[in-house]
């Protein structure tokens, strides 16, 4: 009392200006969805700064730097000296190749991440059944077979049917399934050339081992989730209507909601907070993929069983598909996450989807007749390509990019469906 408090300071100096909140994101430059997160850390009116593996001219200084994720230890300290000059409020991952160094550049900076070596097991296929295996949760037969076993070697204890996979590739990339022997010798020898080709980075893999795992039968599903201090919030559960028995694994259309009871939705939610705990996951997005059998009659019918469990959202376009009540989108609802804000999970009442276009057969891309039709199609959002006039088409095993995607949204799952066939089905590929 009787003295006069200080005069408020200049506000609008810089120096006391609260800095804009920054995020981190780590994205290879061939990803679908470099566009995407960065639209959604704008809208958040977050900073954004892009760590990928080649320069992006396009952008001001300090908004990109190059690192380089094939070296762990050389990222870290890219990231780290460009951090220290740009401090960050949140790292993401956005693609498999980057989920380690976030892991690893968040510990470093104490942001909010996973542990790296729970990222790092429940990337590889192999490490991700040892967990699920050792913490007694359901797991198919599987076999490690090494980079440096035969053939010979590799088949023996193999179940059968089976299905090899690369212990390190993503999006079903060098998976096949084998019903005998003289199947699996094919699939492990044409996995390895795989293996040896160059990737979407352009680089050959750095991971040479297969695994082989007993075929799962049923209906296939996806969910999609966010883990806040180790408990999971579902965001979409998704239904794939086309069977998935191979010999490969092509993925097309994914549906949500699904056309699935209630208590079977919620089997699947408990098995994948059950896999997620097992591995020690605690923070961010996850994308599991499973099989149920929806085979009521069925004496070994033992609930949903996980084939992956991501800590990273879904892959391609696919989180466009997704309508929240809060108009945010799956990238928002992650970059609201990592910023330690508070986010809206719950979905519209309409129903929703995307098919992943399918690819007919290899070779070079020279037109595209119909897209008018398609878009056009009643229920059909948008329709997308992403493979150029004169680009390389590569189907599956080898293949790691689809030629587009069709999005629709209707009352009902059954609606959308048909609206998504009778879309693809307007559209002609001429692949020479």
């Amino acid at each position: 009392p009787g003295i006069a408090a200080p005069s408020p300071p200049n506000c609008s100096a810089p120096a006391c200006r609260p800095r804009q909140l920054r995020i981190l994101l780590l994205i290879p430059t061939h990803s679908y969805r470099v566009a995407d997160f960065m639209a959604a850390a704008r809208k958040e009116n977050a900073e954004v700064i892009i760590g990928t593996d080649q320069t992006l001219e396009a952008l001001p200084k300090g908004a990109t730097f190059v690192v380089d994720f094939a070296d762990p230890e050389t990222g870290l300290r890219q990231v780290m000296a460009h951090c220290e000059q740009f401090p960050v409020d949140g790292v993401i991952g956005v693609d498999e190749v980057t989920l380690t160094l976030a892991a690893r550049a968040a510990k470093a900076l104490g942001l909010k991440g996973n542990e790296v070596d729970v990222v790092a097991a429940a990337i590889n296929k192999l490490e991700f059944r040892r967990t699920l295996k050792d913490a007694g949760l359901p797991v198919p037969e599987f076999k490690h077979i090494p980079a440096a076993a035969t053939a010979a070697e590799g088949l023996h204890g193999l179940p059968y049917p089976c299905v090899l996979k690369p212990t390190g590739l993503s999006a079903s990339r060098g998976v096949m399934r084998a019903n005998n022997s003289g199947e699996a010798e094919e699939a492990i020898r044409r996995i390895r050339d795989i293996l040896d080709a160059p990737g979407a980075d352009g680089a050959p893999a750095l991971d040479k081992d297969i695994i082989a795992e007993a075929f799962i039968p049923g209906a296939e599903f996806a969910l999609e989730g966010i883990l806040e201090d180790g408990r999971l919030t579902k965001l979409a559960l998704f239904e794939k209507p086309d069977p998935l028995d191979g010999p490969y694994f092509e993925e097309t259309i994914y549906l949500t909601p699904p056309r699935l009871s209630e208590e079977r939705q919620a089997d699947i939610l408990r098995a994948v907070q059950s896999a997620a705990g097992a591995l020690g996951l605690t923070e961010g997005p996850v994308h599991a993929e499973l099989r149920l059998d929806l085979d009521a009659d069925s004496g070994d019918n033992q609930g949903p069983l996980l084939i992956e469990l991501a800590p990273r959202t879904i892959g391609g376009h696919c989180g466009r598909s997704l309508n929240f009540t809060s108009g945010q989108s799956l990238e928002e609802i992650v970059v609201r996450h990592a910023l330690g804000r508070h986010f809206e999970a719950d979905l519209s009442d309409e129903a929703s989807g995307v098919m992943m276009i399918p690819i007919p057969n290899g070779g070079t891309l020279r037109q595209i007749d119909g897209l008018e039709a398609a878009r056009a199609t009643l229920h059909v959002t948008e329709v997308t390509i992403s493979i150029p006039i004169g680009g390389d088409v590569i189907p599956w095993p080898e293949g790691f990019r689809y030629l587009g995607f069709i999005f629709a949204v209707a009352a009902d799952p059954d609606t959308v469906e048909a609206a998504l066939r009778q879309a693809h089905a307007a559209l002609e590929f001429q692949i020479d």
